[in-house]
């Protein structure tokens, strides 16, 4: 066997000689299709090093990920959890009690969206005029005008046919019927401009504010009610339930999710309890949603651990020092720096503008 494989292996050299492989092997030893691809250029000491404790932290990600499977089964054991979505249809509220299946609570009552709904047809006219204001010339926004339009006649001619109470019905009807007649203005008209636009908002805006007034009426009295129901069935455990609704930038203040829940859990649980998640669009899952709360109630151990406050966490762990930076950076500069007052770890204060000042606050204040 051993003389057989010495034989083997001097042919297949033999044949690489022959064949001229030997001059592509060069002082690498290896053939010419390995060779083009083939080689490394190893890395410095630094780099190396570099490398060696970057991994360290994305590592770190993968051991978070793994404790926190266990930190969640930990924490919904032992306290109920709410969950406050925003959604198209006026939210979605999730409760987990321990040991249960998740209870979802009924959707918002179907008015809220036939609301919504009108008082956006108003806004979508507008995207696709605007951009032609003053440019006779280009027509394309004929088409998509023409095709709304006939979505619009066909929403007007059924309002009546709505199950929403009657007396609020001739402000849909209002709305739906000025649209219509400010899209066929246009399209007789062969052309979009400011003056005719301007006049189309005013006109619509005092029913679309009603329509507003309406919808969000009847979105904060339905996850009331939910709340009430809620809040009577876990009777003491309300008290350590924790709670968070999703926002993005827009709607942050006036959340209504989060200012409907704060009415149940009061001040001292906002930030305690209570969280309002930012993310980068309106709607989210239960699960980023329940792995976003669980980062957030177990990180604060970790603060308690090594720094003594237990709230720590919940900042900016390095904004304190960069604070300190910026100011001294603007000072070398000659200027004063521009920066919120510090506040302490575990402030209670509303995680949205709270400070008061002059002009409108709500669409009431606006002329």
């Amino acid at each position: 066997m051993h003389k057989t494989l010495l034989r083997l292996t001097a042919a297949m050299l033999a044949a690489g000689l022959t064949t001229g492989s030997a001059l592509a092997q060069g002082t690498t030893g290896l053939p010419e299709y390995l060779a083009n691809i083939s080689g490394t250029t190893a890395p410095s000491a630094a780099d190396l090093a570099t490398r060696d404790v970057l991994q360290l932290n994305t590592s770190m990600f993968a051991l978070y990920d793994s404790a926190a499977r266990t930190f969640r089964r930990n924490i919904m054991a032992k306290h109920p959890i709410i969950l406050a979505l925003f959604s198209g249809a006026g939210g979605r509220m999730i409760l987990y009690k321990p040991g249960q299946p998740p209870l979802e609570a009924p959707s918002v009552p179907m008015v809220y969206q036939v609301m919504k709904s009108t008082g956006h047809s108003v806004m979508a006219i507008s995207q696709v005029v605007v951009p032609y204001i003053g440019n006779a010339a280009d027509k394309s926004w004929i088409a998509p005008m023409l095709a709304y339009r006939s979505q619009m006649k066909s929403a007007l001619d059924g309002v009546d046919a709505l199950p929403i109470q009657a007396d609020w019905k001739p402000a849909l009807k209002t709305i739906l019927g000025n649209n219509v007649a400010y899209m066929d203005d246009c399209m007789a008209k062969g052309v979009i401009n400011l003056a005719d636009l301007q006049a189309f908002a005013k006109k619509q805006a005092p029913d679309v504010k009603l329509i507003i007034n309406w919808a969000a009426s009847t979105q904060v009295k339905h996850w009331m009610e939910v709340l009430d129901g809620w809040k009577a069935n876990l009777g003491p455990d309300f008290d350590k339930t924790y709670a968070a609704a999703n926002t993005i930038y827009v709607a942050r203040q006036n959340n209504v999710l989060f200012s409907t829940l704060a009415q149940y859990f009061g001040p001292e649980a906002i930030n305690e309890r209570l969280m309002l998640i930012e993310t980068i669009s309106f709607t989210t899952t239960p699960e980023d949603m329940l792995t976003s709360l669980t980062r957030i109630i177990a990180d604060r151990t970790v603060g308690e651990l090594f720094f003594g406050n237990y709230k720590l966490m919940d900042f900016e762990l390095m904004g304190g020092d960069a604070r300190k930076t910026i100011i001294s950076e603007m000072q070398k500069r000659g200027k004063q720096a521009f920066l919120p007052p510090a506040v302490p770890f575990g402030s209670k204060q509303w995680p949205a503008l709270i400070t008061p000042g002059p002009g409108a606050t709500s669409l009431d204040d606006l002329k």
